[in-house]
This record gives C-alpha cells, structure tokens and sequence, in this order.
C-alpha cells in the first residue's frame, strides 16, 4: 500500500532547553506534545493514536496515553533506536491510510545531559537476554569505537580523510551559529576538528554529536484534516526502512541501512535523489553523514569525502544543504536519539520557517533519513521524503 499523499504533517515542534535537570521524562513527553498540538492548531482531544519509542517512560504508551490523558484508538510503541521517530511518521501515515486514527501525535524525550550518560564512551550494558551481547560484550564496545571501524574501513576503502570528515561539522556549525538553542554556536574550522581530542580513533571530540536533554514531536494528520487548519501543507510522499545486520558473519562496514530505505522511499514518492533541495541527514558522527550521503544516492559510493568537502552541505552556498538547525552535531541530541529533531527541521524548510539565513529558497522537496543502533554493528534505518502542497 503506497501512503503517498495519504497524511501530512501537520504539526512539529522541538523543546528548547538543552538541560533540563528540573523535568521529569515524562514532563517533557507532555511538553513537546502541547507544543506540536499547538503549531497545528489542533487540541488535545483531536488525537486519536499516539507513537513513541523506548524513550518514554514506563510501559510506553500505556503509561504515556495514561499520563497524557488521551483517548486513543491506535497506538505504536516501534524501537529502533534514532530511526524510531522516522519509522513512526511512515507507520502513522499508513494506520491514517487504513483508517485505524485521523491524528496521529509522535513524541520523543529524554535527559541524558541531566544525567551526566557518557553515551558515546561507556560500554553498553551487558543483558545476557540479548543474542549478540555474549559475543561481543567481551570486548567492551561502545558506540564511538563502533563507529570508529566504519571511519577506519571508509578510509582504508575509499580514501576518505578526516579533513573531508571534519567538513562536516564545519558545515553543521555553519548553521548553528543562526540557532539561538543549539547548544554549540561557534563557527568552527577543519583545523578545529583536527586539532580536537581524539575520542575513538580516527573520530575526534568534534566529529561526535552533541549530548543533550529535550525532545521533539509531531502532528500526523488525514488530509482533511490537514486542509481545514491554517498551515502551511507539508505532504507525506514517500517512505521508507530497513534493518542492517551482520549477515551472519558477512560483515561489511562499508554501507548503511540507508541503501536500502532511500531507493524504497524515492520509488514510493516518484522522484530522484536529485529532486531534493534539502536533506536532514542522521549525525550521531561525522562518518554517520558521509556514509548515509553515499547510500541514498546522492553521490557514488566512495565518493562521499569529495562530495561533502569544501562546504558543499552549506545552505547558500553547496550542492546538498543539511542540518540547517545545527543537526545533532551542534544544536540538538536528545535522548540520544536525533531522528525526530531530522523530522522537525526538514518541516521548518518546507514551510519557509528556517532561519532566514540558512532558508532554502522556495523549498519544496525535503528528505529525513534516520539511523537507529550502532552503524558498525546493527541498525534500523528509516527514510521520509517530503512536499509542501
């Protein structure tokens, strides 16, 4: 069943803070929710189906629904990791489709700032109930060393270096510094990331995401409903996820899940990579973005270096504006999970609501690619392809 112009955003809003030691998580739940509702000039009451994922406290939606008071009829509790939040836009698009709810409310929160999480460095928990941990909990992975091997096997590969990687935060920071909540505003340089601590080798301090409380959420709306507020129309064209593993052994770090949900998503919407005038592209890691770049389409596989170098991801002045809020790098990674803030900005494009300094002109086709668990083991991917009406 293609959902192709079968639901639309209608509402999309993304906390301010960055610290929020004085919030319980589900306070913040119930923030953002108020907040989208209100940029979609809708109540409470109008929702009929709720989304979340292994952020929300508790049983998930039943203690999230309780909590909020709603009356709903559909819900999805869908854990992926930071692709969750895409993959619930296109389950929510299709539950409108087959007429299971009308308004669908998508909330994500988290305070890992608060709580002082060493997200990328720790190792992860050890649950022996999880298949894989027996094998690899021996060897203390943690997300940055994960994502480390991808840089390392890109470099070996493709020749990738890591002033090309470094070109990507400079393009983020580009962008932050027009962003009065990101959490860092400052311009900085190739030399800058260069000369940052090495976290996890090749990755440096300033090729990893920031680390930050909040959230985000959104409004997904029938299109009659959709037509009777006073929004901008931002069209659900096309959708799309996938799920890379290991293979059983057959081990490639060269490509992400993103392969997959970008050509499924652009066969749904109708159109090429080529179309898209902005991308809100998944940035737990500068690696994260180049690699992604690559899978999608939008240049050639190993060509990603080049293709992001020199400003190219700039808004005003590259081929491929991204992140024009600052992306996870600079402004905003909630709950250590960005896909709803990819969500979010590329809403902001399509409505002409950017910051005027980093506004795609007459903006009409947006892409949202989300990322979810860890890019050298396994992860959820998740595409959403975008049109304001």
């Amino acid at each position: 069943m293609s959902i192709n112009g079968k639901a639309y955003i209608v509402g999309a809003y993304e906390h301010p803070t960055r610290k929020a030691p004085d919030k319980s998580l589900a306070q913040l739940h119930a923030e953002v929710a108020l907040g989208a509702l209100a940029d979609a000039g809708l109540g409470k009451d109008d929702i009929d189906g709720y989304f979340c994922a292994g952020d929300a406290p508790g049983m998930g939606p039943l203690s999230m629904v309780d909590y909020l008071n709603l009356r709903v009829r559909h819900v999805d509790a869908t854990d992926t990791g930071g692709s969750s939040y895409l993959i619930h836009v296109a389950h929510a698009a299709e539950a409108i489709a087959l007429g299971k709810c009308r308004v669908a409310l998508i909330t994500l929160a988290g305070r890992p700032r608060s709580e002082g999480m060493a997200t990328g460095t720790a190792p992860r928990a050890g649950n022996p109930n999880i298949p894989e941990i027996q094998f690899e909990y021996p060897y203390a992975p943690t997300v940055a060393n994960m994502y480390a091997m991808c840089v390392m096997r890109h470099m070996y590969q493709f020749g990738t270096t890591s002033e090309q990687l470094a070109w990507i935060k400079v393009a983020a920071s580009h962008h932050a510094q027009h962003n009065p909540h990101a959490l860092l505003r400052k311009v900085v340089t190739v030399a800058d990331v260069l000369a940052s601590p090495m976290i996890a080798d090749p990755l440096h301090r300033l090729d990893c995401c920031v680390i930050t409380d909040g959230g985000g959420a959104l409004i997904v709306a029938h299109p009659e409903i959709a037509k009777s507020l006073q929004r901008p129309r931002v069209k659900i064209l096309g959708v799309g996820e996938a799920v890379k593993g290991q293979f059983g052994g057959e081990v490639d770090l060269t490509f992400s899940g993103a392969a997959w949900s970008g050509p499924r998503a652009f066969a749904e919407a109708g159109i090429k990579p080529g179309d898209i005038q902005y991308a809100s592209i998944y940035d737990s890691f500068t690696i994260t973005v180049l690699m992604q770049i690559e899978d999608l389409g939008f240049c050639e596989k190993g060509m990603g270096g080049r293709f992001v170098a020199d400003g190219n991801l700039i808004s005003g002045v590259g081929k491929l504006p991204f992140n024009t809020d600052g992306g996870g790098l600079c402004n905003n990674h909630p709950a250590n999970r960005g896909g709803m803030t990819k969500v979010i900005e590329a809403v902001r494009q399509l409505r002409g609501e950017a910051h005027p300094a980093v506004q795609v002109k007459n903006c009409a086709l947006a892409l949202a690619h989300g990322t979810g668990g860890s890019l050298g083991l396994r992860h959820g991917s998740a595409t959403v392809i975008l049109e304001r009406e």
